[in-house]
């Protein structure tokens, strides 16, 4: 196995990382941004009311995108697994 298909599996083993977290992170994010700007405005200073909202997301993003995350990961695994007889020879 060469130096490049090293670095070629661990940047795509990378990316499906960022792709994944960031599919569950940026909703998250941006109903944060959301409920943080609509507490600055109304001055309104409550911990679950900024929590709430995200755990909520978080969870719906979490049960609609899960099928698809878990097929994206299981077929990175698969190509994984099944390229070890020519990365090895």
């Amino acid at each position: 196995m060469t130096p490049e298909t090293v670095i070629d599996i661990v940047r795509e083993a990378l990316w499906m990382i960022v792709l994944l977290s960031g599919v569950i992170i940026g909703p998250g994010l941006v109903i944060g941004l959301v409920v943080s700007t609509f507490q600055a405005a109304t001055q309104i200073n409550e911990q679950t009311l900024s929590f709430l909202p995200r755990l909520m997301v978080t969870l719906i993003v979490i049960i609609a995108a899960g099928p698809w995350m878990l097929t994206k990961l299981l077929d990175h695994a698969e190509g994984l697994i099944t390229s070890i007889p020519y990365l090895i020879g």
